[in-house]
């Protein structure tokens, strides 16, 4: 039986895999939430699935992320997207910084870091893949959100986190979702249905994917927001995770979607996470297979949890790289158990209702 993951099904997902078990030809999407460093947890099976699971596919799987989750997907639209989330794994964990880091100081890394995870054909790769067909998901600010002075952002910052509390879709009127997508002449934006708040949509290209990704992890106070992207309007965007941190989305597809993710819980956007009430729907979630890290798994990590963004404060530099790379290399064990469950059923009969959590 698995220990190490806990995989949790949407009623629909739940019924087709007991009847015929998993196989990649029944996923059409494939989803990658925010995080930051929460997805180290999941490098090894990014790997079996970028390397494995989904090789040799015939028919186009669709991929939409945001902010950490952007960032792994377009490694896995890349031609060695193995050898290309090795390299996000390799340099993200390593990252270093001044005593107290400014936000140029930070997207100056983040900038250095992405160049070393596309190299010289990432961008076409991406742009030009006919299996991966991409879209990352950017948050372009309005108001005071558009400042890059910090009193300002954070007055914008927490007007927008009030009205949010009262009501998700309230977000809009300081935020608007751009939907970046390769492929514009197979696009079809009912796809996923993006009907809980006004979406705009902008065509991937060579010449604006480093720019879409960098605003797509740039977060608010954290990072710079960037001025200009190709083929976009013009304005500052920042991190898709702001409205969709874990991606409460209609998955408008008869197939399946695969969502690795760091624990479990689902948080529509960033400024939910604190509110106990607000979780993704059950309607959204019904063909969702999510893969979580076990509670005996996070258990048996150093200091009992998953890496994340605090660490950066909490540790020294050296404590941390070490405690990082402890998290790649037992996130292996994950891939592992998956692919038991694949290949011989094993753990099948202990998936989870996904209602049970949200």
């Amino acid at each position: 039986m698995s220990t190490s993951i806990s995989v949790y099904a949407g009623s629909k997902a739940l019924k087709q895999i007991q009847s015929d078990g998993i196989s990649q030809q029944q996923f059409e999407v494939l989803a990658g939430a925010s995080g930051g460093p929460k997805w180290f947890t999941l490098f090894g099976l990014d790997c079996y699935l970028f390397g494995e699971f989904f090789t040799n596919r015939k028919e186009p799987i669709h991929t939409i992320g945001s902010s950490a989750g952007s960032w792994r997907l377009a490694c896995f639209a890349q031609e060695d997207p193995v050898g290309a989330i090795k390299r996000l794994a390799h340099y993200y964990s390593n990252e270093t910084y001044s005593t107290k880091p400014d936000a140029d100081e930070i997207s100056s890394k983040a900038i250095q870091m992405l160049d070393k995870v596309l190299g010289t054909t990432g961008e076409e790769e991406i742009a030009n893949s006919q299996l991966v067909q991409s879209h990352f998901i950017v948050a372009k600010a309005k108001g005071l959100n558009r400042s890059e002075n910090r009193f300002i952002q954070m007055s914008g910052l927490v007007s927008a986190a009030a009205a949010n509390m009262i009501s998700r879709s309230k977000i809009s009127q300081y935020f608007d979702r751009y939907v970046f997508h390769t492929h514009n002449q197979y696009f079809d934006q009912s796809f996923f249905k993006f009907d809980d708040m006004p979406t705009h949509f902008v065509n991937l290209s060579t010449q604006n994917i480093h720019q879409v990704l960098i605003a797509s992890g740039a977060i608010p106070l954290v990072l710079r927001g960037v001025g200009e992207i190709p083929g976009a309007p013009d304005g500052v965007y920042r991190d898709g995770g702001i409205i969709d941190y874990h991606l409460d989305l209609n998955f408008n597809t008869e197939k399946l979607v695969l969502y690795p993710h760091f624990f479990p819980s689902i948080k529509p956007g960033w400024f939910d996470k604190k509110l106990k009430k607000r979780n993704a729907s059950h309607q959204n979630y019904e063909n969702v297979v999510l893969i979580t890290p076990s509670p005996q798994h996070v258990a048996s990590l150093p200091y009992q949890k998953i890496s994340d963004r605090t660490d950066f404060e909490k540790m020294d530099e050296k404590s941390r790289i070490q405690y990082w790379q402890k998290v790649l290399d037992e996130s292996h064990k994950m891939a592992d158990d998956f692919k038991q469950m694949v290949e011989q059923g094993i753990g099948l009969n202990s998936i989870i209702p996904i209602e049970n959590i949200l």
